[in-house]
């Protein structure tokens, strides 16, 4: 068996490599079984912002993971220059997408450093909350969060030194909260309440944050 030889991490004289992890596979059983990354957001699917946030935030290489109707996604989305990738057990929750996510930029030959992680259900969360984060980067092992009004939320950055110990504990819709939970002195915040509000879009009552 031949065996693919691990990337290899940015060199010293090149600037790390963060990229953006876009976690898009939710099938939207609250929105009446409405795949969140088709949504409709100022006339396109709104996994397409998701995507534009990513890079209008710095992120030249983006990792997107879909799941429910990924094959509808993949036709009506304009997602060009993405690595796409399909998580089949999509439906047990945000850490399966989590830990396919890592597994894809693991395999990315570019060297990924880091992964900034971000949800396609949160469109009040734009660039600047992820160049912020994205900011925050220092070496492989490090650890930040967005923060409002001091609560962490989402983007979400991982050095690469911490995928295996995030995927390990990612199950369920928990997706690195409990990981995030055992390393909070580790965890840099990254205030971004004046800049991004981070709501979801769950409900069929949450539907009116993505008009206009």
């Amino acid at each position: 068996m031949t065996k693919t030889a691990a990337p290899l991490p940015s060199s010293p004289s090149s600037p790390p490599l963060v990229a953006g992890l876009l976690l898009a596979a939710g099938g939207g059983r609250r929105l009446g079984g409405r795949p969140k990354a088709l949504l409709p957001y100022r006339g396109r699917p709104l996994v397409e912002h998701a995507v534009r946030v990513l890079r209008e935030g710095g992120c030249a290489v983006v990792h997107v993971v879909l799941g429910a109707a990924a094959e509808r996604v993949r036709e009506r989305a304009e997602l060009a220059g993405c690595v796409v990738v399909e998580n089949p057990g999509w439906d047990g929750g945000m850490g399966s997408s989590l830990r396919v996510g890592l597994a894809s930029l693991a395999a990315d030959p570019r060297g990924v450093d880091a992964a900034l992680v971000s949800l396609v259900d949160q469109p009040g969360i734009g660039a600047a909350a992820v160049a912020r984060v994205r900011g925050a980067y220092g070496a492989r092992d490090a650890l930040a969060a967005a923060s409002y009004g001091g609560r962490r939320g989402h983007p979400v950055l991982f050095g690469a030194d911490r995928w295996a110990g995030v995927a390990a504990g990612a199950e369920g819709d928990r997706g690195a909260r409990d990981y995030l939970a055992a390393h909070r002195d580790a965890v840099a915040l990254v205030e971004c309440g004046d800049v991004a509000e981070p709501f979801d879009i769950d409900t069929e009552a949450d539907l009116y944050r993505l008009e206009g």
